[in-house]
């Protein structure tokens, strides 16, 4: 495995100290160098135990091993081309644009350099325990999936306007989908068809739907329903897959995964991580071990082990969503 001693760190907000955290557990002798152009996220990196620098080529002047992007999903592009080009491999948090991934594509191949996209739920083994289920199935099945969180509870120490949550071009609904659809069609197959409900049921000062509804039709003949909201007051994630020789029920949760026994009627409880862990500030169904994982996997691709989500995924997925969006964002222009 490839000596990794450096590992610079673009953005050093809330994402940026998670990476560092768990990166830090992987490889306990790296020093950490942390981008940011706030001055007080500088301050604060520093006291931290890390070394600060204010801009993208200094810290590329200290020749890192590795590099995070961790800032806002909607201007990561040209910051990986400057990190690639520089013959650093990175690991990009969730993109919701797929500007200049043509651009990323050659680049990564021009200059032999691995771009690792984020995917979190793609390595949380409660997926790819669905997965495997849906696999064992010659039937179609159906699944109904529902993930909500009232906009302001996702981050409560500051506005959501100020948030990129909140702008309409990376919105939460829209990073809600990115976050759930790679799983989702890792899961059930390519997307053949899908028809899209929406509403603005708040009074949110927002410029796109609250509640959005996906009804659809997979290539493999699956078919689901997946409702997507920042509505919900209490934070949701809820599944059922549902066949004639399978019913599967999901809260969200470690201890809350069960599939119904068909030939006793019962549901059993099906334990997937011995323990979880979480972090105080977020929702108590967001763990730490997928995000630990993805980096293990990111670390394993420096030395050619390919992804199992790529740019490519990662495109086909952000096409999907754009889809989606053509339905209804010309409705909530202000």
């Amino acid at each position: 495995m490839k000596v990794i001693n450096k590992v610079l760190v673009v953005g050093y907000g809330s994402m940026g100290r998670r990476r560092i955290r768990l990166t830090s557990e992987l490889l306990p002798d790296a020093v950490f160098y942390c981008v940011d152009s706030n001055v007080e996220r500088q301050k604060q990196a520093t006291e931290d135990g890390h070394q600060a620098v204010s801009s993208l080529q200094e810290g590329l002047d200290i020749h890192p091993d590795i590099a995070f992007v961790c800032t806002s999903p909607g201007h990561h592009a040209e910051l990986l081309l400057q990190i690639v080009a520089a013959g650093v491999p990175v690991f990009t948090e969730l993109n919701l644009t797929s500007n200049k991934y043509d651009m990323l594509l050659e680049a990564s191949v021009e200059y032999q350099v691995p771009i690792f996209v984020s995917s979190t739920l793609v390595y949380k083994k409660q997926m790819n325990l669905f997965k495997e289920m849906v696999g064992k199935q010659s039937k179609p099945l159906t699944y109904m999936y529902h993930v909500g969180q009232y906009l302001p509870d996702w981050h409560p120490w500051e506005s959501y306007k100020d948030f990129f949550i909140g702008r309409k071009e990376t919105n939460g609904i829209r990073e809600i989908m990115a976050i759930q659809l790679p799983w989702i069609v890792d899961c059930f197959g390519k997307i053949a068809d899908v028809r899209v409900t929406h509403q603005k049921c708040t009074d949110l000062d927002i410029q796109f739907p609250d509640s959005v509804i996906l009804s659809i039709v997979h290539e493999s003949g699956h078919i689901g329903v997946f409702v997507v909201d920042v509505t919900s007051r209490k934070a949701t994630t809820h599944l059922e897959v549902i066949g004639e020789d399978i019913h599967v029920f999901w809260d969200g949760h470690n201890d809350d995964l069960f599939k119904l026994n068909i030939d006793t009627k019962e549901l059993e409880s099906v334990e997937v991580y011995a323990s979880e862990e979480h972090v105080e500030g977020y929702s108590d169904n967001i763990a730490e071990e997928p995000y630990r994982d993805e980096i293990r996997e990111f670390i394993r691709t420096i030395d050619g082990e390919s992804p199992r989500y790529g740019l490519e995924n990662d495109a086909y997925i952000l096409g999907i969503i754009d889809q989606i969006e053509k339905e209804y964002m010309s409705q909530y222009n202000k």
